[in-house]
């Protein structure tokens, strides 16, 4: 394979290794910039050579801010931390409508809407859009995968067939409780809702009903110990508008985010777009993982989220793209609307750096799910990048290169994605 420019030849070699069936072939840059470290400094790079799904050579030059030249530059791949790629099926179906009629279960626009997909139909959307993740720099994503077993195997199958790295978090696939028992707030689990919960914990990484306000307490209880002792992951929506945090006060006596880290002690919380300063400091002193989706809240005439104070705290930022049915998942588009919403709030020139914001989907994310999920790239780790083409005018002559790529790169210019050394777009 050879990637070239008009302005420098850039050698990109592909071999094969020995003759294994499952090997993976070298994959060889030299002369390019590569952000390196868990900084996410910008270096130039004599030579960054793949084999099989790790870097094994990492040959760096000093730093460089900015460039006098067109070259490709290569950045650790990134993670969108909160989708719903099962309604990808219906772009903009819910524009004009409220957060209530569009997403709410069970008659919102969105799940009856679902109900009519067939299983082939739905698989063709979700995959399009896997791959379309892939076209924009994203190996891996972090969905709320509704329609309980069924549509959790159905986004396994997905991720099977684009190589693109799908943590699944299951739910029911209808809600268990009445108004009247949510009222109460006394229920345990029905034992139906606790065969459902096992067999999508079969099949799932983890577990993520939409609110708080969908369960009891006892309930939240149930499922923290069960996905506890099985080594799962729990995620939960909180305070997306004030309403979250109304209905839980007025059922409980507490917000659903003190709720949500007391009786479920979730792994991610999504949205945190109207915490107010108790609440913010409440997630700093816990270090809360929060992926924040300032897209999608405006497409939904939401507040924008605290990002700018959120930034200053102990919490852990990511960022996700939330409804295909709102959003492509593009995270270059969230990058750059991110940046300049906390460059706003922030009322000032000088803050957030934008590697701050390029963190919220490279480096952060180790924190969340650990293992071989590195964010950043170094000799000896897997081989997650993704090879941008900074030959391009509005970027070959960039003065600040993680601000070009914040807000200044679009899909048009990723040359190839690669996850643990396997190209999943790419010529």
């Amino acid at each position: 394979m050879g990637l070239e420019s008009p302005h420098l030849a850039i050698e990109c070699h592909v071999t094969s290794v020995l003759s294994h069936p499952n090997s993976l072939p070298m994959l060889e840059f030299t002369d390019c910039v590569v952000l390196h470290g868990p900084e996410l400094e910008p270096h130039w790079c004599d030579r960054l050579t793949v084999s099989a799904d790790t870097i094994t050579r990492l040959k760096l030059r000093p730093p460089c801010l900015s460039l006098d030249r067109g070259t490709q530059v290569i950045v650790p791949a990134f993670y969108n931390s909160h989708t719903h790629m099962g309604d990808s099926c219906l772009p903009d179906g819910a524009t004009g409508m409220t957060l209530e009629q569009g997403f709410f279960r069970p008659h919102g626009y969105k799940y009856r809407e679902l109900a009519k997909q067939t299983p082939a139909e739905h698989l063709g959307h979700i995959t399009a859009h896997l791959r379309y993740m892939a076209r924009t720099g994203t190996i891996g994503h972090i969905d709320f995968r509704e329609q309980g077993v069924y549509g959790s195997e159905l986004l396994r199958r997905a991720s099977a067939e684009t190589g693109v790295r799908s943590v699944v978090l299951g739910q029911f696939n209808e809600l268990p409780f009445t108004a009247a028992q949510l009222q109460e707030n006394q229920a345990a689990l029905p034992e139906e809702s606790l065969a459902e919960l096992a067999a999508v914990l079969a099949i799932a990484d983890g577990f993520s009903e939409s609110t708080m306000n969908d369960l009891t307490d006892a309930a939240w209880v149930q499922i923290r110990d069960i996905t506890e002792a099985q080594g799962k992951l729990r995620a939960i929506h909180c305070l997306e508008n004030d309403g979250y945090r109304e209905v839980s006060l007025a059922v409980t006596g507490r917000g659903d985010l003190e709720r949500a880290l007391d009786l479920y002690q979730p792994h991610l919380v999504i949205h945190a777009t109207v915490a107010n300063d108790a609440e913010i400091a409440l997630m700093s002193q816990h270090r809360v993982n929060i992926a924040l989706n300032p897209r999608a809240n405006a497409n939904l005439g939401l507040p924008l989220p605290p990002i700018a104070k959120l930034l200053e705290s102990n919490a852990n930022l990511l960022l996700g793209t939330d409804n295909g049915l709102l959003n492509s998942p593009n995270l270059f588009a969230e990058l750059d609307f991110t940046y300049k919403v906390a460059k706003s709030q922030y009322g000032d020139a000088i803050r957030p750096d934008p590697r701050a914001i390029l963190k919220m989907v490279t480096t952060n994310v180790r924190s969340l799910l650990g293992g071989d999920t590195y964010g950043y790239l170094e000799q000896g780790l897997p081989a997650d990048f993704v090879v941008l083409d900074f030959t391009q005018p509005h970027l070959r002559a960039s003065r600040h290169i993680p601000a070009s790529i914040v807000t200044r790169v679009t899909p048009a210019d990723v040359l190839a994605t690669v996850r643990q050394g396997k190209v999943l777009f790419g010529e």
